[in-house]
């Protein structure tokens, strides 16, 4: 799915506390974001805070997804597991089923499905557990849609099946040469000024093409724009990042 220049899809990741742990400052970036990823329980998240989650989504008017992940609450989702696609394909039903059947009990529907952390870096590039995310969505509702990288496993595989795809850029996050994420492991991987954040944005939006670690370009075409929610200021760069969006004259819009 391309990306329409006049447009743009701003998501985050959201509902990723636990129990009387809050994480991240959801109310503030629903009233931004036209997307919200909602943790489905495994790597974060619980039913209370989902539906909590939804609720404001509906309050906010922004679209409704779920955000799975691997059964690793302890590295929150972000270790890389030694897996079985059918594993993968279970835990994706699983957890975007407990979402729907939270989402319909308050008046939602769940328009899409974006994997977290780790799964969504190891079903980018393994053919086998990008088939089994793909059947996985498609088997819970083949009218979601799926949030991934462009150029990777899962684009390819959500093409080849028919799986409506959002190809995913990255607001605060720092790109190698080969259109893939800097480890968050290593120096500068997460931008932390807003005019980086706005910058790069644009960039994608606009030219399909973003500036990469080291000064290259890559090209990446891209229909909607992730902010990371739990990372340092992240309320205050959404506001700065859709001031400087309506700015240049690009509407934030969830999909139709």
């Amino acid at each position: 799915m391309t990306n329409n220049v006049g447009t743009i899809d701003l998501n985050a990741d959201m509902g990723e506390g636990f129990g009387p742990y809050a994480f991240g400052d959801d109310e503030a970036l629903l009233r931004i974001v036209s997307s919200a990823n909602i943790a489905c329980g495994y790597h974060a998240g619980d039913p209370h805070t989902m539906r909590r989650t939804v609720e404001l989504c509906l309050v906010h008017g922004v679209s409704v997804g779920a955000h799975p992940g691997l059964p690793d609450r302890m590295g929150f989702g972000r270790r890389e597991m030694r897996v079985l696609p059918s594993e993968v394909a279970d835990w994706l039903l699983y957890q975007i089923g407990a979402l729907q059947a939270i989402a319909a009990a308050a008046g939602a529907t769940v328009r899409h499905v974006k994997p977290h952390g780790a799964l969504y870096h190891m079903a980018a590039r393994d053919v086998e557990l990008a088939e089994a995310v793909v059947c996985a969505v498609q088997g819970a509702d083949s009218r979601l849609r799926l949030y991934g990288p462009p150029n990777s496993r899962l684009a390819r595989e959500s093409e080849a099946r028919g799986l409506p795809y959002v190809a995913e850029g990255f607001a605060d996050r720092a790109y190698l040469p080969d259109g893939k994420l800097v480890p968050r492991s290593e120096p500068g991987a997460v931008l932390e000024q807003p005019e980086q954040v706005i910058e790069q944005s644009l960039s994608l939006i606009r030219t399909g093409r973003v500036r990469c670690h080291d000064g290259s370009l890559a090209e990446l075409a891209v229909g909607t724009i992730c902010l990371h929610g739990d990372t340092p200021h992240a309320a205050e760069h959404a506001k700065r990042l859709y001031a400087g969006l309506r700015e240049a004259g690009v509407a934030i819009r969830a999909p139709e």
